[in-house]
């Protein structure tokens, strides 16, 4: 489902007085499913919006701009990124593309910054094709290199539950879609793994309170990841 332009306002931002938190999902996804991790956020004293796009039909180029749009119109002095798999990547595209953007942090959640082999093995099966769609390439890896503009976390599972487990060459750890190595990115910040599965991430309240304490401090609490959710 794709989100109407925001352009038609000049003051959208949800609330001025709260650093702004944007929030991409992933592939095949609506965004909807985002909706708990930005009510968490906003408990935590952050403003939230989630930025819907066809993860699938859609382009990528297309969806990158309509991203920058997206985040121009609401007017933010302070902009934090988080994006969940697919979303991530599409906030790397945006920042590679548009670095006068206002500041902020990133977090990146159970995103393949490396490249999935899971997305390169579904390339070579025809509903492979079909699933991922216009996103399959930069699924594979097709995305600039990290230029370090802002600080970055990312967070891994290492729960083995999802389509990856019945995909032969899948490293392990694992969250079942995405190797743990794949989301180590050379440049960034910090790196947490969580005991969660690739969907569990974005439900998980031990994800929502490592993204606020990264947003805040631009650092994980590695000292209590030992328990899921």
């Amino acid at each position: 489902m794709e989100s109407p332009s925001p352009l038609k306002s000049r003051s959208t931002h949800p609330d001025p007085e709260r650093p702004l938190v944007v929030l991409v999902h992933g592939l095949l996804m609506t965004g909807l499913d985002l909706t708990l991790l930005a009510r968490r956020l906003r408990r935590c004293g952050f403003a939230t919006r989630i930025f819907s796009y066809a993860s699938v039909r859609g382009d990528i180029d297309d969806s990158v701009e309509r991203l920058y749009r997206f985040v121009a119109a609401l007017h933010p002095v302070t902009l934090h990124l988080v994006g969940h798999s697919l979303g991530g990547l599409l906030i790397r595209l945006l920042l590679d593309r548009h670095p006068e953007l206002p500041p902020g942090r990133v977090v990146t959640i159970g995103t393949p910054h490396n490249g999935s082999v899971v997305a390169r093995r579904l390339w070579h099966r025809r509903w492979g094709k079909l699933l991922l769609g216009r996103s399959a390439a930069t699924l594979a890896g097709a995305v600039p290199p990290w230029r370090g503009a802002r600080l970055l976390g990312s967070i891994a599972g290492r729960l083995s539950l999802g389509v990856g487990v019945f995909m032969h060459g899948l490293p392990r750890p694992n969250d079942g879609t995405v190797a743990v190595a794949e989301t180590r990115l050379g440049g960034m910040d910090d790196h947490l793994v969580l005991p969660l599965s690739h969907v569990a991430l974005v439900v998980s309240a031990q994800t929502a309170r490592q993204t606020c304490r990264f947003l805040r401090t631009g650092r994980f609490e590695h000292a209590v990841t030992s328990s899921a959710d």
